[in-house]
């Protein structure tokens, strides 16, 4: 006799994924993750005699950053500038040439099963290297400067809005297509006069993301020698210029934040 508080099978066959109980792979996966993050503990050796040092080199380090030195200010604003047009420049290279990657990677509009598979399995290993590497990678290319930075953030967007574009073009509701389909349009005329149209919105909130991001990443991209303001922070923070150092955080911390306003603006009003 089934007791009243059991739950039926059928009933237990109902219920959403997250109520059901768990097959074994999950717990196995689940026991190795939690094994993972104990070693990872372990490892870092974060005890609380190093963090109570920590925390008074962190004091020294303020002490002499205070007040931000701010006379090599004009170079540092001419710094930011090459980050912020690196980043510029390489997101809208990376948007542009996502734009038919992510045609050839959607079920409904590439030519081929085929194709769909190579360009989505190249999407994902260009997403995931981290854009550090590529630096590396271009530093040794082609040399030091904005131009290894600009082609890092190009290719990192890629990654990015290859992969966005492409699930949004497959979320699109299929009945503008068919209309046009069903006109003899060719397949250009129904991606410029369906999908595009369409997928618009979604394209720019994107596009703004990875300038936000971009941005970010030319901050760091300098550290490797891609040119920007990280190549000055870096310089600072070698020769123990913690003053200049903060006038460089400060700035870059101006630029960020100003940019996700001017990007937040515009999606409101896009979208």
């Amino acid at each position: 006799m089934t007791s009243p508080t059991s739950t039926p099978t059928s009933l237990q066959a109902k219920l959403p994924p997250r109520f059901q109980r768990p097959p074994l792979v999950w717990w196995i996966g689940g026991l190795i993750l939690l094994g993972l993050f104990i070693h990872g503990i372990y490892i870092s050796q974060l005890t609380p005699e190093r963090l109570f040092s920590g925390l008074g080199r962190l004091g020294d380090f303020l002490m002499q950053a205070f007040p931000p030195d701010v006379s090599r200010a004009q170079n540092f604003f001419w710094a930011i500038l090459v980050t912020f047009e690196m980043a510029l420049v390489g997101t809208v290279v990376g948007v542009i040439l996502s734009l038919p990657v992510a045609l050839l990677a959607s079920d409904n509009t590439t030519p081929n099963p085929k194709v769909r598979l190579v360009t989505r399995s190249l999407v994902a290993a260009v997403r995931t290297i981290p854009d550090l590497v590529w630096a590396l990678v271009f530093v040794v290319a082609i040399g030091l400067g904005p131009a290894a930075g600009i082609l890092t953030i190009a290719v990192d967007i890629l990654g990015f809005c290859g992969r966005f574009f492409s699930e949004r073009i497959e979320e699109l509701e299929p009945g503008p297509v068919e209309a046009l389909t069903a006109t003899g349009a060719s397949r250009l005329g129904v991606i410029l006069g369906a999908v595009f149209p369409c997928a618009f919105p979604s394209f720019v909130a994107t596009s703004l993301y990875g300038v936000e991001k971009s941005i970010r990443s030319a901050v760091v991209l300098g550290l490797v020698g891609a040119g920007g303001i990280g190549v000055e922070l870096s310089t600072s923070m070698r020769l123990f210029r913690y003053d200049q150092a903060l006038t460089i955080i400060i700035m870059i911390w101006l630029v960020v934040t100003a940019s996700e306003q001017v990007s937040s603006n515009i999606r409101r009003r896009v979208m």
